[in-house]
């Protein structure tokens, strides 16, 4: 999650995106993507097992922002909010 190009990134991990983007998106949960307003859904990466996804997450927050731009930017050079690709 991000609150515009360029800006706070939000790493989490989840077992139901739509419904933790849109939770994000609405500001319906007190904390840190509350406050910085990170409502953008610019990047997200799926997995077979919650195993696998909490240890990419790690991997994900232990490396520089330098890191988390260019993930994000491979694959949405713009930013855009992809909740509604999402979604359908």
């Amino acid at each position: 999650m991000a609150n515009h190009k360029g800006g706070t990134i939000y790493t989490g991990v989840t077992s139901d995106l739509p419904k933790r983007a849109w939770q994000h998106r609405e500001g319906v949960i007190s904390g840190f993507t509350q406050k910085l307003r990170c409502k953008r859904l610019v990047w997200f990466e799926l997995h077979s097992t919650m195993e696998h996804a909490i240890a990419q997450e790690k991997q994900i927050k232990g490396g520089s922002r330098a890191k988390k731009i260019a993930l994000i930017e491979a694959a949405n050079a713009e930013w855009r909010d992809l909740f509604f690709e999402l979604i359908g």
